[in-house]
């Protein structure tokens, strides 16, 4: 007889103004198993995540809790009633100011029942008894802030386990864990486990999926594309749910490498991570693809000089590089353009040709002073290429759509010759018709150059690459030029089983 779900969710919908970010999810998770939830960015597993800890109402549906209407209002509720949410950005689970032992035995000190009086030694001796179950190791005097970044993971983890929960769910918990630190949190899963509690565990990393997974829910576009449990679990039909794998190749004619422009040799940019080789030819479109999670970023961020390699070298143009700093990347030819246009991309207050023309003021001035009509005459030129609606070059930012705003960044980095051309997630937040906008234009002006594009949607390495090489556990493990490519290894590849190549 199959033992009813702890926790079940039916119908859960959620819509914000006219934009339906759940449309319908179901998920049951049972007591004493670990359910692996699976989605690329924008699939709705923050969404999921934050209506459960009672962070956002829901908007339709029902959510039980052993047989009971389950609604939080706050995330206080939620604790209480025993669904406790370790959220992927630690400063959610911590406070930075106040030392371990208090942040431990937070909770407890404003929760129901708490004493009036506060007493430093009760404190020391009940954040003591939540470290050792949890095998935290941390001088309980220190103040959080103080802490390395894994270290401050550990203690909001270990402040979420001090609950006595019915329902864990865990968000990316090993994202800023060394695997000695993950391998701790995953003895504690199975202790926790074992106590019949039941966890839900968010994460893309192939190997905390096959350390710790009983069931594996795929999410895709707001609903459920897919439940993979048994014995033997299908990793890769997983994987290719999350990912609504329809593999429609496009008209693609594939540039063959010519000489080398760019060379990364014995590359590691994570500690665990085994070292890694790759060339860009003049001309060609390299995509990397994989998982979220698995490294693309950190390498798109050491290519342009934001975070040092660990290991290994880098050349250009045959000779030696090593950015110090972005501004270097971008004097050596070396461009990116951002994941997150928002954060680290447009400026809103800025009109069209001002943001395209920011990283290059100093080519586009004489003595200190902007050659507006310049900077104008090439924006015109850009908008016409990509096909940017907007009414001149003078409009503000703000008016224009997301997809014209990617559209944007692109003409601000194809404003001037490359000798490497960066994209992380380009397509992120755009229409398809924007999306093949970008794409012929980035063809249509590779020669010159080498392009090195990073995605997670394999269809949108297929419509631009001429290379395709996937990334797992920030290194790189296959490569495949982008004609008849073997579908089944390259998802064999993202979901992890691989052997690593240089």
């Amino acid at each position: 007889m199959v033992e009813e779900p702890v926790f079940r969710v039916e119908g859960l919908r959620k819509s914000f103004g006219h934009i339906q970010v759940l449309g319908g999810v179901d998920l049951a998770l049972r007591a004493g198993t670990v359910t692996v939830l699976m989605g690329a960015n924008g699939a709705g597993k923050s969404t999921l995540v934050k209506i459960v800890s009672g962070v956002y109402r829901l908007g339709a549906g029902t959510i039980t809790l052993a047989g009971q209407a389950f609604t939080p209002a706050t995330p206080a509720d939620a604790i209480r009633a025993g669904v406790v949410t370790v959220h992927q950005n630690i400063n959610d689970g911590v406070v930075s100011d106040l030392d371990v032992a208090t942040n431990l035995t937070l909770d407890r000190l404003n929760g129901p029942g708490a004493r009036l009086v506060f007493n430093p030694r009760r404190v020391r001796r009940e954040a003591r008894e939540v470290a050792d179950r949890m095998g935290l190791t941390v001088d309980l005097k220190a103040n959080v802030s103080d802490l390395a970044l894994a270290d401050r993971q550990m203690v909001a983890i270990a402040r979420a386990m001090a609950h006595e929960a019915r329902v864990l769910i865990l968000d990316e918990p090993t994202s800023s864990l060394s695997s000695a630190e993950a391998d701790r949190l995953f003895q504690l899963v199975d202790r926790l486990r074992e106590r019949g509690v039941a966890i839900l565990y968010i994460s893309h990393r192939m190997s905390d999926i096959r350390r710790l997974a009983d069931t594996i829910v795929s999410l895709r576009d707001g609903r459920i594309a897919g439940v993979f449990d048994g014995a033997e679990l299908d990793y890769e039909g997983a994987v290719n749910a999350m990912l609504g794998q329809k593999i429609s190749r496009t008209d693609v004619v594939v540039r063959e490498a010519s000489a080398p422009v760019f060379k990364v040799e014995n590359l590691r940019i994570a500690a665990s991570a085994k070292p890694f080789s790759l060339a860009l030819g003049d001309g060609e479109i390299v995509a990397v693809t994989g998982l979220v999670g698995v490294g693309k970023t950190a390498f798109a961020e050491t290519l342009f000089g934001a975070r040092a390699p660990l290991v290994g070298s880098m050349t250009l143009m045959g000779k030696a590089y090593a950015p110090r700093t972005t501004q270097h990347a971008i004097e050596n030819g070396v461009f990116l353009i951002a994941k997150d246009r928002a954060d680290s991309g447009i400026v809103p207050d800025f009109n069209i040709y001002e943001n395209i023309s920011l990283p290059f003021l100093k080519r586009l001035s004489d003595f200190g002073i902007s050659k507006r009509r310049a900077e104008r005459a090439r924006a015109r030129k850009q908008i016409a290429e990509l096909g940017i609606i907007c009414r001149t070059e003078r409009d503000d930012m703000s008016t224009l759509s997301g997809g014209n705003q990617q559209k944007v960044m692109v003409a601000r980095w194809l404003s001037q010759p490359a000798k490497v051309l960066i994209l992380d997630e380009p397509f992120q937040g755009v229409d398809i018709a924007a999306r093949r906008d970008i794409a012929g234009k980035l063809r249509a002006s590779a020669p010159g150059r080498a392009t090195i594009v990073f995605l997670t949607e394999l269809d949108e390495a297929f419509e631009i690459a001429d290379r395709i090489v996937v990334m797992s556990e920030h290194t790189l493990v296959g490569e495949h030029r982008n004609a008849e490519i073997d579908i089944d290894r390259l998802l064999a590849e993202i979901a992890g089983h691989h052997g690593a190549v240089n």
